[in-house]
């Protein structure tokens, strides 16, 4: 194994370590805006993807560039999905005008 492919590891191992301790210590009136960046990182690995599958020279790189595309793809519609429900959360809910009549 190249030196190279074992430091490529490496940094992807303690990216995970560093992103999983960074999220959980998040508190949860943070959540909708840091899920509003994310959706803008993954808007920016879609168009990664997009370049490196036009770009692509061989079928393996068309392949990674079109699995790349479809995660970000599917992170930035997962994304909104929670936000949206996080901020629905936060709307106040119609009264129900059978029980106030129930009450006067």
């Amino acid at each position: 194994m190249s030196q190279e492919l074992v430091l490529g590891i490496y940094v992807f191992i303690m990216a995970m370590f560093v992103g999983f301790e960074v999220i959980s210590r998040v508190p949860s009136v943070l959540h909708t805006p840091l899920m509003s960046g994310t959706n803008a990182i993954h808007g920016i690995v879609i168009l990664g993807a997009m370049l490196v599958a036009g770009a692509a020279d061989t079928v393996l790189l068309k392949i990674l560039g079109f699995i790349a595309g479809v995660f970000g793809a599917a992170n930035v519609f997962g994304g909104f999905v929670v936000t949206d429900r996080m901020l629905e959360m936060f709307r106040k809910r119609p009264t129900d005008v059978t029980a106030e009549k129930k009450n006067a």
